[in-house]
Formats: C-alpha cells, structure tokens, sequence
C-alpha cells in the first residue's frame, strides 16, 4: 500500500478514535464506485484487445490465438480500413465515457497508453497509406513465406493447423489480386514506391515461384505430416491439398505479383528517395516522426540531434583507433576493419551461431546483477532462411506466451567467409537477443497481469530502444573487452544516430538515396551492399528507423536523472525492472511513470 493512502487512513482512524480503522460509509461508497469503475474498465479494455485479435488475424496468430489462423485479410482494401476506422471510433468514444481520475494505478496507465494509441491510430487514415501494399522490407508476401515453411508462429501441431494454413494460403490469391489492384490506385495518384526499391521487390517474389511443387518451400509442413498424425488417409489428403494449393494459388500468386512490378509498376515507380516528393508527403512524414517516436518530437529536432550524436560517437571512435594504434584517419580504418581477413576467421554458418552463442554465455554471470527478473520463455539462435537472407537484417521473432515456442535469433549468412567479426556481434546480440528483445517482450507476455491489449502490445521507440539501451550495457556484462568488438558497438551507436540524420533529410531535405550511402559510408564501418540495403530500407518504412535513438536517448537520460536524484538509493537492477514491469509505452506515458516510481523510492517506499 501506498504511504500516502496509509497516512490517510491513519488520520481517519484518530479523527474518529475508532480501534478498528473501519471506512466511512461516504469513504466506503466512493472505493465500491473505484471498484466497479475499474472493473467496467477492465471489460472495456478486453473488448478492445478481442476486437483488435478479430481484425488482425496475423496478430492473433503471433499472440498464439488461434481462432483466425484461416484468415488473411487485405489490410489495404477500403472495406477493410472502414472497419478498422469504425473500431477505433467507438473505442475513442468509450474511453471518453471513463473517468481517469477513478481508476487504479495500472487502469490508469492502461487509459493513457490505449488513448495514446487511439489518437495516433485514427490520425494514420488522413494519409493515403493503403497506395503502396508492401515493399522489400515490410511484405506480407515475405512474412507468408515464413509462415508457411513451418517453422514460425503459424502453428501444424495438428490436422486442424494444417488446413487452417491451406485456407490461409488460398486466400493469398485474393490478397495478392487486390494488392495489384492498389498499387494500380496508387499509380494513379502519383503515390508510388522508389524505382530502387521495386527492384528489389521483383526477385524476392520470383524467388517463391516453382514448377515443382513437392520441392517449394510451402510444402515444408507436409513433409513433417507423419509426426502430426497416424491417419494414413488424413496425411494423402493433406499433402495432396498442399500440391493444389502450391499449385494453382500460392505460386501463381506470387509470379502475377512479380510479372505486375516488373512489367507496369516498375516503369512507374520514381526517381526520387524520399516521401515528401509524394502529394501531401511533408505531413505525413511528420505524422510518422510521432507515431513511430510516440513524442511531440519535429523532424527538425531529431535531424539536430542526430548530428550532434554523429559528432560525440566519431570523437569515441577516434580514441579506439589512437588505442590499437592504426595510423590513418577514420575512413581508412573503417576500410581496414570491413576488410581485413583477421576479422573474417567463420568457415560455416555455424561456427558463426557458436560465436554468438559464446557471447551469450559470457555475460550469464553479470546479467544477475542487473536483473531481478528473467524470463521463463526459451530463447534459439538460429540462421535466417534463405529465401529472404538478402534483404534480411539480423532479428528476433518473439516466442508464444505459453512457452511452448521460443524466441528466435534469426542471424542473416550470405557467406559465412565473410561475416565480419567487426560487425558489432556483441552489441548485436545485446539488441536483438538478450537481454534485449528477448527479455522485454517475453517479460512482457508472461505477465497475466496486464489487460491483453498491453501484454500483446508494441511500440517502436520503447521496444528498439530499450534493445539500443542494452547496448550500452555491454562493458556492465563483461563484454567489449576487445578494442575491436568495442569498435563495433561504437559503429552501432553510430549506426543509429545516423539513421536520425539521413531519415529526416531523405525525406524530408532531398537527399538521395547515393548521397544517404554515402554519408553513412563516411561515418561508420559498413560495406557498401549493407549501407545501400539499410537506406532503401529507410526509404521503404519512413521513420521506423527513428524510434531507436530516440527511445534509448530518453531511457539513458532517466536513468541518469535518476542516478543523481536517488544517490545511494538508486538501484539498476531496480530501474530495469521498473523500465520493464508495465510492457510497452509511449515514451510520454514512460516517463511520467518513471517519475512517479523515483518519488517513492526517494520517499522511502
């Protein structure tokens, strides 16, 4: 219980000397009236969460709920986004019925978080987003590939899973009939994808089209029928559906989509790199800034700070270079490090995964200390598939919140010969593995606390930026003892500021996408085919790239707000666990909370 409602409930006690401490009835009236206020809420908030799952079944699925594993709606259709629009409305005008003030601590944060998503969700359909169905980097016909090669979050545990997936696939044909149909729309209104990028886009659909289907990667799950079931009679049945639908949908699909972008979009697409060159795209770049940066935050100011971050990591990085004694300037060192063959020591992809592995254990014995709580979810390294390696970067794909699928380290191996130790590994498994991602989103699934809408729930700038935060931890778990691994989470940091520079002049300055290679090129030690693939990946999701700068800036700066406040009552492993306990947030809803836990730790509580 809290101090302050202990004092109050003490100066009730001597104002009517009663032994037992009980309520007033007008005292006892208002906690039943808090009381049902919080459980309307809670019905509320399910309300939302279950008409959420109904209108996202890919979610559903990823959230481990089942009920819409058959479905697979085309998120970009005008009867779609009506839907969409209408619940989120009536959810808008719901939360406005509930008094904040009535609720408890963890309502509380709940009405700011869902008002903050409502608000932000309603202002997406200003913008004409629905032109461009997908792009190289964020496509569902990729995410379908994962999913259909059984080894994902699409589950074929059972009869049932199987032909939920089959009625997923089939409608891949309608999906990708309408996605045609749009970037159609699109084409018409001017609002079209970089020609740099559809190029890329075509392989990756040709890449998924076969003649034989018995060797596609769709038919994966029908090779592992036996271990599913005993029926002889189901398993013909089912393999025999998976040959028809490889068949007549899924592979024609995807070549109508690749013939469609080669042959009408591609001539289309334009010359220039960044979205304000698109009607109406200044604003809508400045709407993404926010929703991916959950703050009030002007492009302006981030491209500001971006420069100075650019400024602060290159005078680090200059004193590594004076430490390991490299004569030359920066950009020869950084030549030296992407292609030196003593940082090139992998034969094959899995010497690779061992290397992160070690990494993984030598940091077990310090991650005590900074953590009261792990999670209970398994955690896998493993190689990212083939068929989307080349646009792939390095990832993690959340494990289901009943423990039964682990979170995955997907590590993209062109060529294992030249996987470059100096690529930041350490720092890149502190990010996207542990305890980055991995304990942020599993601790946050396996909280039942949480109404289901935030323990199922994202946010770009408190997720990515926590993960870029952990980063910063590496030196604290007993890793960057090598100038050179340290070089690289350098280079990472790096990494991130400058995507705050080139983001915001991309598209919002008329930088090109040569000049955004180039300025990346100067700054850091990344190949020429990794900066290219990182800025068309900018140029495909505008301001995505924002949110990791952004949010690891603010959870550093509370934790050093902190520091200072609290002296010797300040605990880190306390700070993350508080960073971590509620889920995901929008950065405004973080801090106001993080201010409220320094009180009470600084008040004695």
């Amino acid at each position: 219980m809290r101090y302050a409602m202990r004092q109050l409930l003490l100066l009730g006690c001597l104002f009517v000397q009663l032994v037992s401490c009980k309520l007033m009835p007008k005292e006892a009236s208002v906690k039943e009236s808090n009381k049902e206020d919080n459980k309307a809420f809670g019905l509320f908030l399910s309300n939302y969460y279950e008409g959420r799952m109904r209108l996202s079944p890919l979610e559903a699925t990823l959230n481990g709920d089942s009920r819409y594993n058959d479905q697979l709606p085309a998120e970009f259709a005008d009867a779609y986004r009506d839907s969409l629009k209408n619940f989120y409305i009536q959810f808008t005008d719901g939360l406005a019925k509930f008094d904040r003030s009535s609720l408890g601590e963890n309502d509380g944060l709940s009405y700011d978080i869902l008002q903050w998503e409502l608000n932000t969700r309603l202002e997406a359909f200003k913008y004409p987003y629905y032109y461009i169905p997908f792009n190289q980097f964020y496509a569902l016909p990729l995410t379908l590939g994962q999913l259909g090669s059984g080894d994902s979050y699409q589950p074929f545990a059972t009869v049932k899973d199987h032909e939920d997936w089959l009625n997923r696939a089939r409608a891949f044909g309608p999906w990708a009939d309408s996605a045609i149909v749009y970037f159609r729309k699109g084409i018409t209104a001017n609002f079209v994808l970089p020609g740099s990028l559809v190029v890329k886009m075509i392989p990756e659909m040709r890449a998924l089209v076969t003649d034989q289907p018995e060797k596609s990667l769709f038919y994966t799950p029908a090779t592992r029928l036996e271990k599913v079931t005993t029926d002889t009679a189901a398993i013909r049945r089912l393999k025999d559906d998976y040959v028809v639908v490889i068949r007549e949908s899924i592979v024609p699909a995807y070549k109508r989509l690749a013939d469609f972008l080669e042959k009408e979009y591609l001539p289309k697409a334009r010359a220039t790199s960044g979205i304000s060159a698109l009607p109406g795209g200044a604003d809508y770049y400045t709407y993404l800034v926010k929703d991916q940066t959950t703050t009030m935050k002007r492009p302006e100011e981030i491209y500001q700070t971006g420069l100075r971050e650019v400024a602060r990591i290159r005078g680090l990085m200059d004193s590594v270079k004076t430490v390991v004694g490299f004569k030359g300037d920066l950009a020869a060192f950084f030549a030296y490090m992407r292609t030196d063959k003593r940082f090139m020591p992998y034969k094959t992809p899995q010497e690779v995964l061992a290397a992160f592995e070690k990494i993984h254990q030598t940091m077990q014995p310090s991650l005590a200390k900074m953590f009261h709580h792990v999670p209970r979810t398994g955690f896998e390294i493993r190689q990212t598939e083939a068929f989307r390696a080349a646009s792939a970067s390095a990832e993690y794909n959340q494990g289901s919140a009943d423990g039964k699928r682990p979170g995955i380290f997907y590590v993209p191996i062109l060529d294992a010969t030249r996987f470059n130790t100096t690529s930041g590994m350490e720092s890149l498994f502190l990010h996207e593995a542990i305890p980055g991602h991995h304990y942020q989103i599993s601790l946050q699934q396996e909280d039942t606390l949480l109404p289901s809408f935030r323990r199922f729930g994202g946010g770009n700038a408190y997720q990515e930026g926590w993960a870029l935060y952990c980063e910063s931890l590496g030196k604290e778990l007993g890793l960057y003892t090598d100038p050179y691994q340290y070089m690289g989470a350098l280079g990472d940091e790096m990494h991130r500021a400058i995507r705050l520079v080139v983001d915001v002049a991309i598209h919002m300055k008329g930088m090109s996408r040569e000049e955004a290679i180039k300025y990346m090129m100067d700054n850091e030690a990344i190949s020429l085919e990794g900066a290219t693939a990182e800025i068309e990946r900018y140029m495909a999701i505008p301001g995505q790239a924002l949110g990791y700068k952004i949010g690891a800036l603010k959870i550093r700066e509370l934790r050093d707000k902190y520091t200072t406040m609290l002296k010797d009552k300040f605990r880190l492993a306390d700070f993350h666990d508080e960073i971590l306990k509620d889920g995901t947030m929008p950065l405004e809803v973080l801090e106001k909370k993080m201010d409220a836990w320094a009180k009470q730790v600084s008040a004695g509580n």
